[in-house]
This record gives C-alpha cells, sequence and structure tokens, in this order.
C-alpha cells in the first residue's frame, strides 16, 4: 500500500525529511552529477529531487502512481505531474532518457512488471536509478517516515530484479547513515554520521540507490497484456425511462412488420 501524499509532504517539510533529503541528494550526485538536454521523468515522490536536475533537462516529469496521490510540480508554474499507473506509463516506446524513481518500487504491487514498462520508455542506452529501503538498515524498521513503509530491499535482491527485466546494474551508493531521530542533537550529527557510515558500515545504510542501464542485445517475449484497472466515473449520468403515451384521440403509427 503507497504512503498517502500528505505524509510524503509533511514528512519532507519536517526537519528529520529535510536532513534526509539532503543526505540522498549528495549520494545522487555521485551518480548524476549533470543531466544536459535529456528528458527525464521522475516516478513515485521524486519531487524533492528533481529541482536539481531540471534546470539542465530538456524537460522533466513528475510521475505519481494513482494509490499514492499527486501534487502540482513545480509550483507556480504549468504543471509537469501527471497521475499514473506504474505499469502502464503514458508514454511512447524509447521516449525518455532517464528515469529516477524514489518512494517507488518498494510499493509496487508488481516490481517486475513495473521494471518492464520502465524499460519500454526508456530510450537506447537509457538509465535508470532506484532508491529503495534497505531491509538492514533502522530505517525500514521505523513507521513514523516513508522509508518505513512498502518493501525494502538488500543490494543483491535488487540487483537480481533488474538482471531479471533486462537491465545491467552499474553504480551504486548509500545514504541515511544517521538514526531517524527527530531530537536536534542527532540531526546535528547527521553529516559526520553519513561520513563515517560510508566508511564503516555501509551495508546498515537507511537507503539503497542502484543505477541501471536499459539492456538491448537480450530480446524480450512479447505479450498482450490486458489492463488490470477499471475505470468507474465517479458521476455516471443515467437517463431516466420514460414511456411515451400519445394523445388522446392520436392514431398510433403502426411499427414495420406489423399488420
Amino acid at each position: 500500500m503507497h504512503t498517502d501524499i500528505v505524509d510524503l509532504r509533511q514528512f519532507y517539510h519536517s526537519r528529520l525529511g529535510r536532513a534526509a533529503e539532503q543526505a540522498i541528494t549528495m549520494a545522487l550526485a555521485t551518480l548524476w552529477p549533470r543531466l544536459p538536454e535529456e528528458r527525464l521523468v521522475g516516478l513515485g515522490y521524486a519531487i524533492p529531487y528533481l529541482d536539481r536536475f531540471r534546470a539542465d533537462t530538456e524537460r522533466t516529469f513528475a510521475f505519481m502512481p494513482a494509490g499514492q496521490g499527486a501534487v502540482n510540480w513545480p509550483p507556480a508554474e504549468m504543471s509537469s505531474t501527471a497521475l499514473v499507473f506504474d505499469e502502464e506509463l503514458p508514454l511512447p516506446d524509447s521516449s525518455i532518457d532517464r528515469v529516477l524513481m524514489v518512494h517507488s518500487l518498494e510499493f509496487a504491487e508488481n516490481p517486475r512488471e513495473s521494471l518492464k514498462e520502465i524499460w519500454r520508455v526508456l530510450a537506447p542506452g537509457g538509465r535508470l536509478v532506484i532508491a529503495v529501503p534497505n531491509r538492514r538498515g533502522v530505517w525500514a524498521r521505523m513507521e513514523h517516515t516513508p522509508f518505513g513503509s512498502g518493501r525494502p530491499y538488500s543490494r543483491s535482491q535488487l540487483t537480481a530484479l533488474l538482471r531479471e527485466t533486462n537491465f545491467t546494474p552499474g553504480a551504486t551508493a548509500d545514504a541515511l547513515f544517521f538514526p531517524p531521530s527527530k531530537l536536534k542533537t542527532m540531526l546535528k550529527l547527521r553529516r559526520g554520521f553519513e561520513r563515517i557510515g560510508r566508511t564503516i558500515w555501509p551495508v546498515f545504510s537507511g537507503v539503497i540507490i542502484v543505477e541501471a542501464q536499459k539492456r538491448l542485445y537480450q530480446g524480450l517475449p512479447v505479450a498482450a497484456r490486458a489492463s488490470r484497472r477499471v475505470f468507474v466515473p465517479v458521476l455516471a449520468p443515467q437517463g431516466v425511462p420514460t414511456t411515451y403515451s400519445p394523445p388522446k384521440g392520436a392514431r398510433r403509427t403502426a411499427e414495420p412488420g406489423q399488420g
């Protein structure tokens, strides 16, 4: 079950959320320094991290799953947000250069189908970065942050899943070595925790970040897939059945085939 959009916004507006955002942004910078003139899609709740790349990209979109909800982004500008199903993205084949998944894969109903759909929309040589909670980390065990919800992964599980869906895993990064505490003292020490944690205990990071490239030399089986989504309109107008009665004294016209 997805974390609600309201809870995600409240977390990233909190002191702890801003500290988490800074730590993950620093880790992302080691994988993607810049994305000049590329087309980027953030899938899940990636908007805290999209502003860093948006100035260089050709265009940037924020795709938010229907189970989570969506907010307008960027604020005070024309919206680049879309409410989507992660297994049926509203994009043509090979139309995107980069995809950034944050608060996404751990909530996916079918992670393999979601990654296959991302493979479809990525251009040849396109790259994907996934940030997921580390199953060995403390953050995956604390429910007062979004990283404590959904399905956490180990690095080997994430690597195996990417290979199964025709991606080649590449560079990795780690973030959130400081404890998910709201105490000001702990938050002041977070930079030291991050620096020491990357050296001493990288397997216990709160978040695992993996980059992967779309693999082209192995074909994917083509299968017709019917949508499992059923759209029900909120207001379905229903006609009122009426019976026509001819005016008194009027002559009824015979139906074809009637005598």
